[in-house]
């Protein structure tokens, strides 16, 4: 199986790649080269046995699509896109990488399919972003995409545009509604999320972190190791079973900032609470008034993607695969 992972370089898919040379396999079959692509050099993999070209490349230039599907990668992970703040304050920017560039790699693959029938397993990293206030608690599987900013604007429109290539039969798609990946490690990235990593990530490794909004705002989230087992199973699963509404709000956690930092005090205690300075940012706070609180994932749940039960357990998390299970 060779598997190409567009985003190599971000947080998820470097832990994707990762993944994948640990086991040596997806869906059984034996992973025996990666093709990982992003607009910064990706690293290998360490331990992996198979063949690896990484590389630098912008899917949004012209020909880049079609000359790394030229090879007929048997599955598709895309994950690269311009983050939440970022798509907000870059309009341009944000509509040519999330827009532009997916409907390119569609487009090539659509192309080469016209070909000789290649027929690959496409795994699109969307976002809940794509739904907007007002919003129920939970929301269901079936409620409409209404998105209140540029990124989730982008993301509902590629959903609907992997939902008509996958009907028409150029590539088998399926569209992964991300939750706010949590804890994300390394330095913090400009998604307008991610306080909800750093207020818990920078006290746990005894830095000062800036929380931006009111504790009782509510969010859904996940760890990354299970955004990876999201997509992982997401590239092995029966899409029959799956049906014509190719793209799937994930299960996660819902909680509010103050359980948040509760969980943090439980496994860290008060010292690390301390830590969390108060600095509302109006942008950052009008934004999260229109977030999804929670969903019921139903669909996903019974399609077999899990997720974490409780913060404690994110946090642990977090400290098992980026802390060496020490704090």
């Amino acid at each position: 199986m060779h598997v190409l992972i567009i985003g190599a370089a971000g947080m998820v898919g470097r832990k994707l790649a990762g993944h994948l040379a640990a086991s040596g396999h997806l869906g059984g079959h034996p992973v025996e080269a990666m093709t990982l692509v992003d607009v910064v050099q990706p690293e290998a993999p360490v331990g992996y046995g198979g063949t690896v070209v990484a590389e630098i490349a912008d899917l949004s230039a012209s020909g880049t699509a079609r000359r790394l599907v030229a090879g007929r990668p048997d599955v598709i992970f895309h994950l690269a896109a311009i983050v939440s703040g970022e798509a907000e304050l870059d309009f341009d920017k944000g509509y040519r990488i999330n827009l532009d560039g997916t409907r390119y790699l569609f487009d090539a693959i659509r192309e080469i399919n016209n070909e000789d029938g290649y027929r690959p397993r496409v795994v699109f990293t969307s976002s809940i972003a794509v739904f907007g206030a007002p919003l129920p608690y939970p929301i269901p599987d079936d409620f409409h995409t209404t998105p209140l900013t540029s990124y989730g604007t982008q993301k509902a429109i590629c959903e609907l545009l992997l939902a008509d290539f996958s009907r028409r039969g150029f590539f088998d798609g399926i569209g992964i509604r991300l939750p706010t990946i949590c804890i994300r490690p390394g330095k913090p990235n400009k998604a307008a999320s991610g306080f909800f990593s750093s207020i818990l990530r920078e006290p746990l490794a005894g830095q000062e972190a800036i929380l931006p909004v009111s504790e009782d705002v509510r969010h859904w989230h996940a760890s990354p190791r299970s955004a990876v087992g999201f997509l992982v199973h997401g590239a092995t699963i029966d899409l029959e079973k799956v049906g014509p509404r190719r793209n799937l709000s994930m299960p996660g956690l819902s909680a509010t900032v103050g359980e948040q930092i509760e969980a943090l005090r439980r496994v860290a205690g008060d010292k690390a609470v301390g830590l969390i300075r108060r600095e509302p940012d109006e942008m950052i706070m009008k934004m999260v008034a229109g977030w999804a609180p929670g969903f019921e994932a139903k669909r996903a749940t019974a399609l077999g993607f899990v997720a974490e039960k409780s913060f404690d357990e994110i946090i642990r998390v977090h400290i098992e695969d980026e802390m060496g299970g020490k704090l």
